[in-house]
């Protein structure tokens, strides 16, 4: 069940969406993490983040310049900030009537829609569903550090799904990769030399 907040929606798109948080909020999510954003009738995109951004503003500009900042201005700043972290989320996914689909979502979520990190039994149920259909769309994301992503997703999923009494979870999705990078022999290297930071065994 998908309960831990983590922001809110600030533009979206089918193949992806960004979030945006308070810095506060940063401790829970993490690169490669399954979030989720739940609609109405039972309708949740399902997505993974690729990326976590801090911009700065105006008084971060001068703060980084000054000499001898207290640390109570830096907690103020980081704690009341106005300028969200942001987010970005590779869509790999939806649920539709109590269904999962490995596939891109008919319509994108909305502005301000909640985002949530998924619990273990979602992160579960979503990569044991189907083939590892996800996994294309996290190929075919072509500027984005496949590799790196996938290796945190495995690791994060490896580990949800072995507590559950799975322990070939990996093997079993590193098989479908090489399936599936078989005619893309750089890619497939760069995957799974990151793989094997993951899991050297």
């Amino acid at each position: 069940m998908t309960t831990i907040e983590i922001g809110r929606m600030l533009r979206a798109g089918t193949s992806g969406f960004v979030v945006g948080c308070r810095v506060s909020q940063l401790n829970l999510p993490s690169f490669g993490a399954l979030v989720s954003v739940p609609l109405e009738d039972g309708y949740q995109v399902y997505g993974l983040i690729h990326d976590i951004h801090i911009d700065d503003d105006g008084l971060v500009r001068q703060l980084v310049t000054a000499d001898g900042v207290d640390a109570a201005v830096i907690a103020d700043n980081r704690l009341n900030r106005n300028v969200p972290v942001e987010m970005s989320v590779l869509t790999v996914g939806y649920q539709q009537d109590g269904r999962i689909y490995h596939l891109l979502p008919p319509r994108p979520p909305l502005s301000l829609d909640m985002i949530y990190l998924c619990s273990a039994e979602d992160i579960r149920r979503f990569t044991a569903d189907g083939r590892f259909g996800y996994l294309r769309h996290i190929l075919r994301a072509k500027d984005l550090p496949v590799g790196e992503i996938l290796a945190a997703h495995v690791q994060q999923a490896q580990a949800v799904h072995a507590s559950a009494g799975n322990p070939d979870w990996a093997v079993s999705a590193t098989k479908e990769l090489i399936v599936l990078l078989r005619d893309d022999y750089p890619s497939l290297m760069s995957v799974l030399s990151a793989l094997t930071d993951v899991f050297p065994s």
